[in-house]
C-alpha cells in the first residue's frame, strides 16, 4: 500500500522535495500540497507536466489552514514540513496539529533533499531572511570571476507564475526579466547578477536547472532564499552562512537556519557597523558553541544614497524589502538607518493609506509598524504598492529595496534609493576562504 502524504510548503522547498524524492516514488501517494506565506498560491495545482507519470492530473494546492481537515478526509499517514524561516516553536505547533489529526510529522534531511553537481560549488545561506545573503553572494561571485572562472549562480525558487513556463529560467540580460514576467521579489534577486555580467538560473525543477547550468559553468554558486538549506551538494564545496547580530539568538531558534549554522564552513557576521556590541557578542558565542570549527568573517553593510539632500529635514516614507519585514520579522532595515543618518525629520505611517493587497499584508503582519514592505508578487500587488506610496502623506520616499522601484512604478514624490554592499573587516575574507577555487 502506498503511504498517503501531504507536503506543507510555500511554493519552493515543497516542490523541490517532491521533485527530489517523491515524484516517481511508487511507495508514496502525494495527496496535496498546502501553502502559506505566498499570496494566491493556494487553489492552484502543481501541474501534471512537472508532477511526473504518477500524477496525470497534477496535484492540488490548498491553504495551510485546511491541513487538519485534509488529514482527516484523506486518511493521511504522513505530513512533510517543507518551508523555511519559521521559529522552532511554530514548527512544533504544526507537528502537534498534524499528530493530533493522526498523521506522522516529517522534516526531510539534507541527504534526501540535495542534488549532486559535478562542478565545484559555493553555497550562500543564512540563519534568517534579511541577514545579507545577496551582498555576500555578489562578493563571492566577484571573487570567483576575478580568478578567471566562469561563474553561474542558481537562485532559490520563487515560482509565483506559470509553473510549467518557469521550469528552467536563465537570466543573462535585463530583457530576460520581462521575458519571464518577473515579480519585484524576483527582480531584486536576479538583476544584481545581470548587472555584474553574470548568469543566474532559477525555476521549479532544480535537477533540470543544474544540468543546464553545468554546461556553461566552471563553478556553481547557490544563492539561497530565506534561511533554507542548499538544494545542491558537491565533492568540492564551501558552505557560507550569514548571521545577523540585529537579531541575536535567532541563529539557534529558527528553522532551518540553525541547520545551516551547524553545517557551515564559513560564517559571515554581517551588519557589525550598525548592530549593538551585545548582540554581536551573543552571535559570536552561539557560533563558538554550535559550530566551533567554522571560519568567521566580520562584515559591515555600509549605505549609500543617491539623493541624500531630499531626506534632510523631510517627513519620509520608508520602503523596505518585503520578505525581510514580513516573515523575516525585522522591525527596521537599511531605509530606516539611511533616514536617520541623513537627517529625516520623521518617518510617516503608510497604514491608513494602504490599499488592496498591501492593506491585507499589514493585517497579516501587524508588527511591521510604520514601514512599507515592497510587496510585489503580481501585477495587482505592484499596482497596490504604487497607489499606497502615492497616497501616503510625506515629503519624500526612501527606497531600500535591492532594485530601484522608480524603474518599476511611478512615484509622485521625490524619492531616494539606498544601496548597500558587503564590506569585509580584517581577515579572513571571502577571497581568502575561496583561494583553492
Amino acid at each position: 500500500m502506498k503511504k498517503k502524504v501531504i507536503i506543507m510548503g510555500a511554493a519552493g522547498r515543497d516542490f523541490h522535495n517532491f521533485n527530489c524524492y517523491y515524484r516517481d516514488n511508487e511507495d508514496y501517494e502525494i495527496i496535496a500540497f498546502t501553502a502559506t506565506q505566498i499570496p494566491d498560491i493556494d487553489g492552484r495545482k502543481y501541474p501534471a507536466e512537472l508532477a511526473g507519470k504518477l500524477y496525470p492530473e497534477g496535484i492540488p494546492i490548498y491553504a495551510e489552514k485546511e491541513i487538519y481537515n485534509l488529514i482527516k478526509k484523506h486518511n493521511i499517514e504522513e505530513v512533510v514540513f517543507a518551508y523555511s524561516d519559521v521559529p522552532h516553536e511554530r514548527v512544533m505547533n504544526n507537528a502537534s496539529l498534524v499528530n493530533a489529526a493522526g498523521a506522522d510529522f516529517k522534516l526531510m534531511g539534507l541527504e534526501n533533499s540535495m542534488i549532486k553537481t559535478s562542478k565545484p560549488l559555493v553555497t550562500i545561506c543564512a540563519t534568517r531572511t534579511g541577514c545579507g545573503k545577496s551582498q555576500t553572494t555578489r562578493t563571492v561571485v566577484k571573487a570567483l570571476k576575478d580568478k578567471g572562472l566562469n561563474v553561474v549562480s542558481i537562485r532559490h525558487p520563487m515560482p509565483y507564475g506559470d509553473l510549467v513556463k518557469q521550469k528552467v529560467q536563465r537570466f543573462a540580460e535585463l530583457s530576460d526579466l520581462e521575458k519571464h514576467e518577473c515579480t519585484i521579489e524576483e527582480m531584486e534577486e536576479y538583476e544584481p547578477h545581470i548587472n555584474m555580467k553574470s548568469v543566474i538560473y532559477a525555476g521549479v525543477d532544480y535537477e533540470a536547472i543544474i544540468r543546464e547550468a553545468e554546461k556553461e559553468a566552471d563553478v556553481i554558486v547557490w544563492d539561497g532564499g530565506n534561511n533554507d538549506t542548499p538544494f545542491y551538494t558537491s565533492d568540492k564545496m564551501v558552505n557560507i552562512v550569514v548571521v545577523d547580530p540585529h537579531r541575536p539568538d535567532h541563529e539557534r531558534t529558527y528553522y532551518p537556519g540553525e541547520t545551516n549554522l551547524i553545517n557551515a564552513d564559513v560564517v559571515v557576521i554581517n551588519k557589525i557597523d550598525s548592530a549593538d556590541p551585545e548582540g554581536i557578542q551573543i552571535v559570536r558565542d552561539n557560533i563558538r558553541e554550535i559550530n566551533p570549527d567554522a571560519i568567521v568573517i566580520d562584515g559591515a553593510s555600509p549605505l549609500t544614497v543617491d539623493k541624500p539632500d531630499i531626506i534632510k529635514g523631510a517627513d519620509v516614507l520608508v520602503v523596505e524589502d518585503g520578505p525581510t519585514l514580513t516573515h523575516g520579522e525585522m522591525t527596521y532595515g537599511a531605509g530606516v538607518v539611511a533616514a536617520e543618518k541623513y537627517g529625516a525629520a520623521d518617518l510617516m505611517d503608510p497604514r491608513e493609506f494602504a490599499v488592496g493587497t498591501i492593506a491585507e499584508t499589514f493585517e497579516k503582519y501587524p508588527d511591521i509598524g510604520i514601514l512599507l514592505p515592497a510587496m510585489g508578487y503580481g501585477k495587482q500587488q505592484i499596482k497596490d504598492l504604487e497607489n499606497t506610496i502615492n497616497a501616503t502623506e510625506c515629503d519624500a520616499v526612501v527606497i531600500a529595496t535591492p532594485i530601484d522601484l522608480r524603474r518599476i512604478i511611478d512615484i509622485n514624490k521625490p524619492a531616494a534609493q539606498v544601496k548597500y554592499d558587503l564590506q569585509e573587516i580584517g581577515h579572513p575574507t571571502i577571497k581568502d576562504v575561496l583561494k583553492d577555487f
